[in-house]
């Protein structure tokens, strides 16, 4: 881990702090902070409620305290819940299954997608839990991890990650850039989408380039109309939820976000989430929420900035070094 630097700020030191909906805040940490074990935030949870104003609550019973790694700078990306259209049987437009773990592929590895998808090893076995219209977002599902299924009748079923085959994930972005389709500047989800469907055959093998194939599980824990599972085993929020390292931000913290670049942003969020590619004290990515408008705006977010940490005032204290203090 690279050297850390820690300093507490003022509420008048956040860029913005005063024009947020502190409101809007609280009720989001108030959904994970009753799962906080220690006493101290705890006692944080019971008075969320006691103080009326939301932006005093805050100010009254948090530090915020700037936590920066030496040489590391800042970087906010986005992420969301796909959202594809399925059916519970399949037809002649519900063509593409998506299939839960079967029992030989637990412990190691297993079959490569080639494999899972040309050999039938998986077929008339009970696995499938829908059927969806689109092999191209069925495929970026299993990369994101989980995601919602609209059904013909208007309701829905949550899916979330179940296992997977066991070979390293391999990314089909790059792959095309190898190949000199694209410059790395100009690939994203949506160009890579573009591009399977614009060539079916030879998009149908770029996939296939990707050896890795995850397995999904049914979600019932929360209702399939509110936001999916973070980390911390609760619905999280659009726009108000994000995902952190937990090195270095506490699940359940709220963290000041000071987002530059493109449309620049200033709120308060709730860290309810963890990603394999979220590391460093100054790295955060940003639930947009639900669907292709969301996936739009997640997927063309890397911007700079600051995120500050919310921290229980004793607690805030104590991480500092004495020379500091």
């Amino acid at each position: 881990m690279s050297e850390t630097h820690m300093k507490i700020l003022s509420f008048d030191d956040l860029d913005g702090w005063a024009a947020d909906d502190h409101e809007a805040a609280r009720k989001v940490f108030l959904n994970t902070c009753a799962d906080l074990d220690a006493p101290d935030w705890q006692t944080l949870c019971a008075a969320a409620t006691g103080i009326e104003d939301a932006r005093k609550f805050f100010e009254l019973l948090f530090r915020p305290v700037l936590i920066e790694e030496k040489d590391k700078s800042a970087l906010f990306t986005g992420y969301f819940e796909p959202e594809l259209d399925g059916s519970l049987a399949p037809n002649g437009r519900y063509r593409f299954p998506v299939y839960k773990m079967p029992r030989e592929a637990k412990g190691g590895q297993w079959l490569t997608r080639r494999e899972i998808e040309t050999s039938g090893a998986l077929q008339g076995r009970g696995l499938e839990i829908a059927w969806v219209d689109d092999s191209v977002e069925l495929f970026f599902l299993q990369i994101q991890g989980s995601g919602r299924i609209r059904l013909p009748n208007g309701s829905y079923i949550r899916v979330g990650y179940g296992g997977a085959n066991g070979h390293k994930y391999r990314s089909i972005g790059a792959e095309l850039v190898r190949r000199g389709v694209y410059n790395a500047h100009q690939v994203s989800a949506q160009v890579i989408k573009n591009w399977v469907k614009r060539n079916p055959v030879d998009g149908a093998e770029l996939l296939r380039h990707n050896d890795s194939f995850v397995f999904f599980r049914e979600v019932n824990r929360v209702p399939a109309h509110k936001g999916p599972l973070g980390a911390m085993n609760r619905s999280i929020t659009a726009m108000r939820s994000i995902a952190v390292d937990p090195k270095f931000t506490p699940l359940g913290a709220p963290v000041w976000v000071e987002k530059d670049g493109a449309g620049p942003l200033r709120r308060l969020m709730i860290a309810q989430d963890t990603g394999s590619a979220i590391k460093g004290a100054q790295r955060a990515d940003i639930f947009f929420g639900t669907g292709d408008e969301a996936g739009k705006a997640a997927g063309t977010l890397k911007d700079p900035g600051r995120m500050v940490v919310l921290l229980p005032i004793q607690r805030a204290y104590a991480m500092l070094p004495e020379s500091v203090l």
